[in-house]
């Protein structure tokens, strides 16, 4: 399989996470247009799942180091090939619930509250697995994480009260919803990391590599989707009246929904090979960064803050400030 032993290019992976992972999010702006959040959800899920099974039987099973996928499936101790499943599933809830935020809320709020209170809880859950690191640069980073995310919300009620048409208070729902996909979606990286191997080029026996472990999350993800996706339809956010049917959507907001998710999967599989070799604390810092580059989307193609007051932008700047500055510290933690 495809492992790199070189600083640089691991730095380059990381890099690749971060963009991939600031850019599915464009595909559901587009789809959601003209289309139910579910159908884009579910292409989404299918395009993770294309994404792991093509990088799995290509870069996960040419070359000499490590284990091919087939070899490595078939070593594998169920154990661990559950515990990636379980990976998928818990991804699932939690970024269900983060689409769902985005598409009351828009990316460039509902992702900093989301994946902020996602980083967060990884903080803790991450130290507690493996205690290193500087625990007060490590509360600092936090406490400014979740500083950030505070100033995302601002903004956005300073935008609500500009705009209020008497559902103001409706539309934060998306914040609380993307709250929750953040709470769940936390844990979902530890899981899965659970049933990796720690050395790449020779591969602990019982234990996943990369390709494996990401092939049976992506798995674990699409056959918990139909249960969820009902789930959420029915309890969460109920599709509008007139929508057109998943088999009704025309083929090039189903070609963006599968983009969306080839991006996100690509990320995954970059971040798994590049985090060794860059080291955790590079590659967690240029990672996380995703969430820069999502708000820069939001308020750049999509214009999300188009006529706001000026306070709204002013919260934004803030942020965007804090959560860099928090992104550091814990970066100085953890080198």
């Amino acid at each position: 399989m495809f492992v790199t032993t070189n600083a640089t290019v691991a730095i380059v992976l990381c890099l690749i996470t971060m963009l991939s992972w600031g850019s599915w999010a464009n595909a559901q702006k587009f789809v959601t247009k003209s289309a139910p959040l579910y159908v884009f959800y579910r292409d989404y899920v299918y395009g993770i799942l294309i994404a792991a099974l093509i990088m799995a039987f290509t870069l996960g099973s040419f070359g000499t180091q490590g284990r091919s996928v087939l070899d490595d499936i078939r070593q594998a101790d169920l154990k661990y090939c559950l515990i990636a499943l379980a990976g998928g599933v818990v991804f699932n809830i939690g970024n269900m619930l983060l689409t769902v935020g985005i598409s009351m809320a828009g990316i460039s709020v509902a992702m900093p509250v989301g994946t902020g209170l996602s980083l967060a809880i990884g903080l803790v859950i991450n130290y507690l697995a493996e205690p290193k690191g500087s625990i007060p640069l490590l509360v600092a980073g936090g406490v400014t994480i979740l500083g950030a995310m505070v100033f995302s919300s601002l903004a956005y009620r300073a935008k609500q009260k500009q705009d209020d048409s008497g559902d103001s208070s409706g539309n934060s729902k998306g914040i609380w919803i993307a709250l929750a996909g953040g709470l769940v979606a936390g844990f979902f990286f530890r899981v899965t990391s659970e049933s990796l191997a720690s050395d790449l080029e020779s591969p602990e026996a019982g234990l996943l590599t990369p390709y494996t472990a990401t092939a049976l999350f992506a798995l674990g993800l699409t056959i918990s989707n139909p249960l969820i996706e009902q789930l959420v339809r029915r309890f969460v956010l109920s599709d509008k009246p007139g929508a057109r049917p998943y088999a009704d959507t025309p083929a090039r907001e189903h070609l963006a929904g599968l983009g969306g998710g080839l991006i996100w999967g690509v990320g995954l599989v970059a971040l798994l090979l590049g985090a060794k070799q860059a080291g955790d604390a590079v590659s967690y810092g240029i990672s996380q960064g995703a969430t820069i580059v999502s708000v820069l989307w939001g308020l750049v193609i999509w214009k999300e803050f188009r006529g706001a007051p000026a306070s709204a932008h002013r919260f934004l700047w803030l942020m965007g400030v804090t959560y860099v500055a928090g992104l550091l510290l814990i970066v100085m933690a953890r080198s």
